[in-house]
């Protein structure tokens, strides 16, 4: 079956992952059909998340009638659909004022933009570089999304985080640079119970040395919020460090 979608299949999907992200509940016809504008019936956007679910867009969990975005359609959705929403200029000026005292040690300046990424996204963030150091921040963010309420998936990222090869293997080998920021979903990776997981990170050069950063949440994260923050923050990093040495 072609994975081509049509029209409305697209407005569907779109609208069902938007709702999705902002409730976390499986979606389900009638209320897509009462909140967004798709000009359909429920019957009708019932059938077109039957053909979604066939060519793997949505699943549907065994308990709900409502249907959940698959990472297929997380991927299309962010490189597709997703409208991103970019930082202030306060928040550009108070991130670099977290790590403009900084820019004279590449390992705090690293620890900082982790402190100062996990305040902005209101996420557990990381910071690391190919050498094997790693630093992290924002752990009580992880216990605000109800996917985490399961104590297996939390021990499983904390665990993650204290194993500096899975780190390395994650930001320097699953990530493959070709873009700015990549999103790879906790199914992909093959490690045991971080299905509901998402990392979106940014990798560059610092100093001779690769190095990244990002943000550990739900597959529902904002994505639209994270992403130009952590474009951002690895951008301003590199200018960062790159005034020391002028």
């Amino acid at each position: 079956m072609s994975d081509t979608l049509t029209a409305r299949q697209t407005q569907v999907l779109k609208s069902l992952i938007d709702e999705y992200i902002e409730t976390a509940i499986p979606v389900g016809s009638e209320a897509l059909e009462k909140k967004y504008d798709l000009g359909v019936s429920p019957a009708t956007i019932r059938n077109e998340m039957m053909m979604l679910t066939k060519t793997g867009y949505l699943r549907q969990p065994h308990t709900s009638a409502g249907r959940v975005p698959s990472p297929k359609a997380m991927k299309f959705y962010i490189d597709q659909l997703m409208e991103e929403k970019q930082m202030s200029v306060t928040d550009e000026v108070r991130a670099k004022e977290d790590v403009w005292d900084f820019r004279g040690d590449t390992n705090s300046l690293l620890r900082e933009a982790a402190q100062a990424l996990a305040s902005q996204t209101d996420s557990l963030s990381i910071a690391a570089i190919d050498d094997g150091h790693i630093w992290h921040s924002g752990y009580s963010h992880i216990f605000a999304h109800p996917e985490f309420a399961d104590v297996d998936v939390c021990t499983n990222i904390f665990g993650m985080l204290e194993e500096a090869s899975q780190i390395s293997e994650l930001f320097f080998k699953k990530m493959s640079g070709i873009s700015t920021v990549e999103v790879v979903f906790g199914e992909e990776l093959g490690w045991s119970g971080m299905s509901p997981v998402s990392i979106v990170g940014t990798t560059f050069n610092i100093d001779g040395r690769v190095a990244a950063l990002g943000i550990v949440g739900p597959t529902r994260i904002s994505y639209q919020t994270v992403i130009p923050v952590l474009r951002y923050f690895g951008n301003l990093v590199q200018e960062v460090a790159a005034a020391s040495r002028a």
